[in-house]
């Protein structure tokens, strides 16, 4: 096959690859810190991002293509087909990002952390409620595994605030620490609610865990796109509770609602971010 004569023969395809390329290069620039300097307010790097997924909507259909006039001279089916691949490619490319383009500025990426508070304190709250529907002689073992939610996350939710208002390099070290002290402990009680011996008892107890488990994770992965790699290395360090050892534990299912509901997104969209998420954690040390 002549590459030359495929690009000039499938514009369309040959376009939406080059862009969802820079797409794709562009997030994991930003999510490095990479930003190759400013335009406006803004990066090199987020403006790229931005408009290689702008320029993918545009591709929808060729200038001049109408549904009078097909495109295909011969096999229409397979033209409709490649059409239709292309298609899910391009619907995946702008989908899948969304949440994490905000990553590409840390303001963003610290309003981003802030809009999951409010669900953090739902779900801690939550928490402290389930005690009551376990069975008595497994209560005692939940309360003491979750003893410390809500100080750690009142703490998080309030360094959240702070970097937001203040983005400085010790206002993202104090949240850095938090985020990994609050996962720690939500990794731990994870492993002791799996000793849990009612089924009954351990299914409220994991359902309650998992919830904060997502929603912590998630502020992790955000936290981990504005940090260094020293920094995310030294977050790393500090976790001794490994995501490997819980993961048996977490239902991804829910962890993808829970995202889903919160970006207002496709669920198989979510399912992809939690997955990319969780990989990425664990490739970081995590």
């Amino acid at each position: 096959m002549n590459p030359i004569s495929n690009i000039w023969q499938h514009p369309r395809t040959s376009a939406a690859g080059v862009l969802i390329s820079v797409a794709t290069v562009a997030g994991v620039l930003a999510q490095q810190g990479v930003s190759l300097g400013h335009v406006g307010s803004g990066t090199v790097v987020s403006l790229a991002c931005a408009l290689a997924t702008a320029l993918l909507g545009l591709l929808a259909r060729d200038p001049g293509q109408t549904d009078s006039q097909p495109a295909c001279a011969g096999n229409c089916s397979a033209a409709s087909s490649a059409t239709a691949k292309l298609s899910a490619w391009l619907l995946i490319a702008l989908l899948v990002p969304l949440p994490w383009l905000q990553g590409c500025t840390a303001a963003s990426v610290a309003q981003n952390i802030v809009n999951w508070t409010p669900s953090l304190q739902s779900a801690v709250a939550t928490v402290d409620s389930t005690a009551a529907l376990l069975a008595p002689a497994d209560a005692p073992v939940f309360t003491a595994a979750t003893v410390g939610f809500d100080a750690a996350s009142n703490l998080l939710v309030a360094q959240a605030k702070t970097y937001l208002a203040n983005p400085t390099a010790s206002t993202l070290s104090q949240l850095q620490a938090q985020v990994v002290t609050l996962q720690q402990q939500v990794n731990s009680s994870l492993l002791a609610a799996a000793h849990i011996t009612d089924s009954a008892s351990q299914q409220h107890a994991m359902a309650a865990i998992q919830a904060v488990a997502t929603i912590v994770n998630s502020m992790l992965s955000l936290v981990e796109s504005i940090s260094s790699k020293a920094a995310v290395a030294q977050m790393a360090a500090a976790s001794t509770v490994k995501l490997a050892a819980v993961e048996p534990y977490l239902d991804k299912e829910n962890s993808a609602r829970i995202v889903a509901d919160h970006y207002s997104e496709p669920l198989t969209v979510a399912r992809l971010q939690v997955d990319q998420a969780e990989e990425a954690a664990i490739q970081a040390g995590f």
